[in-house]
């Protein structure tokens, strides 16, 4: 794993308070966090239907085609032998 090296001064001392303020074990994994946490703030402003929107599209995709509707009658009829 190579080092992380920050060439900008008030990044640097950004990191370095980051990871005082997080007892991170080093200034990467103090990134790592700051990172992480900015994804996670960033995804929540996404509105919710555009998130459930992500996930049916994604279910969609692996499910393939849709299949013919489901037939509750067929389904009972088939249950109750009739």
């Amino acid at each position: 794993m190579s080092s992380l090296y920050i060439r900008d001064s008030d990044v640097d001392e950004l990191a370095k308070k980051v990871q005082k303020l997080t007892n991170a074990p080093n200034k990467t994994e103090a990134v790592r966090r700051a990172l992480e946490n900015e994804l996670a703030r960033a995804k929540e402003t996404i509105p919710l239907v555009e998130r459930i929107r992500k996930i049916q599209d994604e279910v969609a995709v692996q499910l393939g085609p849709s299949p013919k509707p489901f037939d509750i009658k067929a389904f009972s009829d088939d249950m109750w032998d009739a």
